[in-house]
């Protein structure tokens, strides 16, 4: 195995994403029986190697806004595997309960994920042209929230009379 990859195998994120993905397998494998199981079986397997790509994604590139990027959507499908996770017990498509185990597993992964997150280098970036920044405090973000819709500004150029005007019509 190479350097790198031998580098992120080695973080806690990926290993608890190992973990979840391992759940989701014997999830997955309990559902393979007909067409409508073996959808939900498709997608809690592949939210869970979802996560394992954009991690490796994440620690391949150095730019904050793309680690981050990858970061909002390894929570996407952290929260898609478990809602399939869910749906599959709603509607009881397997006989055993697996949401305690996967909502645990994916706590435990979330708390690591937070970590690993913060450990982010915010300086080493670029702004991006489509506007999406994650840390608030820079000089671009603040422009942009300049521009953002105020709706106090905005009703200060109505008076209350205004709005009785229209009531007094109908």
């Amino acid at each position: 195995m190479s350097k790198k990859l031998d580098k992120y195998h080695k973080l806690p994120v990926f290993q608890k994403s190992e973990e979840i993905l391992e759940l989701a397998n014997v999830i997955a494998e309990t559902l393979k029986e007909d067409d409508k199981k073996e959808h939900l079986a498709s997608e809690i397997l592949s939210n869970a190697m979802i996560i394992q790509v954009k991690i490796a994604g994440a620690e391949g590139g150095g730019l904050y806004s793309l680690k981050m990027q990858n970061a909002v959507l390894i929570k996407l499908a952290a929260h898609d595997m478990l809602n399939a996770v869910i749906f599959a017990s709603m509607i009881e498509l397997n006989e055993e309960d697996y949401v305690n185990l996967m909502r645990e597993k994916v706590e435990e992964f979330r708390l690591v994920f937070v970590d690993w997150i913060r450990g982010f280098d915010k300086s080493y970036d670029i702004p991006d042209n489509w506007a999406i920044r994650f840390d608030a405090s820079t000089p671009e973000q603040e422009k942009l929230e300049d521009l953002m819709f105020d709706e106090d500004k905005f009703f200060d150029d109505f008076e209350d009379d205004d709005f009785d005007d229209d009531e007094e019509e109908e």
